[in-house]
């Protein structure tokens, strides 16, 4: 039962197995949006072992930024419906994305309160 799930480059997936979360690395935005599509509406992705990941508990999953750019209103909206899993943003090994705005930045510029 896997209840937080990755999707970044291979670095930070291999990182978090190292802690037993897995996830897959994604190469390109077509992948990216394919494996996000499989995770979210169909609750499986596939194994590159021959297998697949069974996400029907996953409340979780951590997308690295450069993903979620790659994702683009595709994410956005999943992300406002409330379903599970829960989108985390992280920043990927470069660096924050420039100009890169996640939802959590959008909220506090539309309410004007910033939370320290």
């Amino acid at each position: 039962m896997i209840e937080i799930f990755v999707l970044a480059e291979e670095e930070i997936v291999l990182a978090f197995r190292m802690i037993a979360i897995e996830g897959l690395s994604v190469a390109d935005k077509d992948e990216a949006c394919r494996i996000f599509t499989a995770i979210t509406h169909d609750k499986a992705a596939a194994d590159p072992k021959g297998g697949t990941f069974d996400l029907s508990q996953c409340k979780m999953l951590i997308i690295s930024e450069d993903i979620a750019e790659m994702l683009g209103s595709g994410l956005t909206e999943w992300q406002l419906e409330g379903q599970f899993p829960l989108i985390v943003e992280i920043p990927p090994l470069s660096g924050h994305v420039e100009g890169h705005a996640s939802l959590v930045d959008m909220v506090r510029q539309a309410i004007g309160i910033k939370i320290q």
